[in-house]
């Protein structure tokens, strides 16, 4: 999968997709119509979607596959992140008004063969070892004040592993995103 950079008009679709695969979930039967799926927004591309009320996030899911066409998998991790992340309440429609969305377009992932290379605020990082895998977003160490070791302690962390497992002979993949929200792009007044 090659890197996928999302024009102005792309982006904007994508941040109206998420926000109305919400608004569908909390108000059953209004039916929204479905985007065209042209051009960048039909490419099977990994995506997370992360929300936040303020400063305090809200939700996070997104899916690693590139096995969906980028609209679906908007649409889909949208919803996941309001109402299935296990770490939040279910998000409410007094709420949502009030939340921010930020879409991850995730590039292909590669094998880091020398950690020096890791650029925090650059690369987004997976670490695999046995059944335990875990990743991180680029924006997440510069949002927490991260050096590049803490970044990978972290990142074993959320994968259930030791702190130092990227020391141990953990498997450790980089990538790059294109990371967007609204408050980068102004809302489309319908």
């Amino acid at each position: 999968m090659e890197s996928l950079i999302l024009d102005g008009d792309d982006r904007r679709t994508l941040l109206d997709i998420a926000r109305e695969a919400i608004r569908s979930r909390l108000a059953p039967g209004t039916r929204h119509p479905a985007p065209g799926t042209e051009g960048a927004l039909s490419r099977r591309c990994p995506a997370f979607v992360t929300l936040r009320r303020g400063d305090q996030l809200r939700g996070c899911i997104g899916h690693v596959e590139a096995d969906r066409p980028l609209v679906d998998v908007i649409a889909r991790a949208a919803v996941a992140a309001a109402f299935e992340d296990p770490r939040f309440p279910p998000v409410t429609a007094a709420e949502l008004d009030e939340i921010s969305i930020e879409i991850s377009v995730l590039g292909p992932m590669q094998q880091v063969p020398d950690l020096s290379t890791i650029e925090v605020g650059r690369h987004g990082l997976v670490v695999q070892s046995g059944a335990k895998r875990g990743l991180l977003l680029p924006q997440v160490p510069t949002e927490w004040g991260w050096d590049r070791d803490t970044f990978l302690d972290q990142l074993c962390l959320k994968a259930g592993l030791p702190r130092g497992a990227w020391r141990t002979g953990a498997e450790i993949l980089c990538f790059e995103a294109d990371v967007f929200g609204d408050s980068d792009l102004p809302r489309r007044i319908r």
